[in-house]
């Protein structure tokens, strides 16, 4: 999965178990795998290979990285040193597509105009 090079970017960018009451992280690497694992293959968390350990603890240290900010940190870690080491293609792709909805599609109460007498009520439906 992570190369030596590529974990030793990533590991000091995490959170450690020191220090916290409770139980110590499980290795660290194998669950940030199996979360990348995960997101490369679109798998559910429940199909997760037991090489990565259990799917709760890999979901969970997922879950905790991700509400505290510890993906946005490493995320802007990587790409401050990608783009130091120009690595990063600053090209863009503009696209000029345009997706129309039905108007049905929407949840918004739609105004027909007319006024309010006029429709008839759920009530008075049956």
């Amino acid at each position: 999965m992570f190369t030596d090079a590529q974990w030793d970017m990533i590991e000091p960018l995490l959170p450690s178990s020191d220090g916290l009451r409770g139980r110590a992280f499980r290795n660290n690497r194998l669950v940030v795998e199996g979360i990348a694992y995960r997101y490369r293959t679109g798998i559910a968390w429940r199909d997760l290979p037991s090489e990565f350990g259990p799917w709760q603890t890999v979901w969970k240290r997922h879950r905790r990285y991700a509400g505290d900010g510890t993906w946005d940190r490493v995320l802007a870690a990587l790409l401050t040193s990608a783009d130091a080491d120009g690595k990063v293609d600053r090209q863009v792709s503009v696209d000029s597509t345009v997706n129309r909805a039905h108007q049905h599609a929407t949840n918004l109460a739609r105004s027909t105009g007319g006024s309010v007498e006029l429709h008839e009520s759920a009530c008075r439906a049956r």
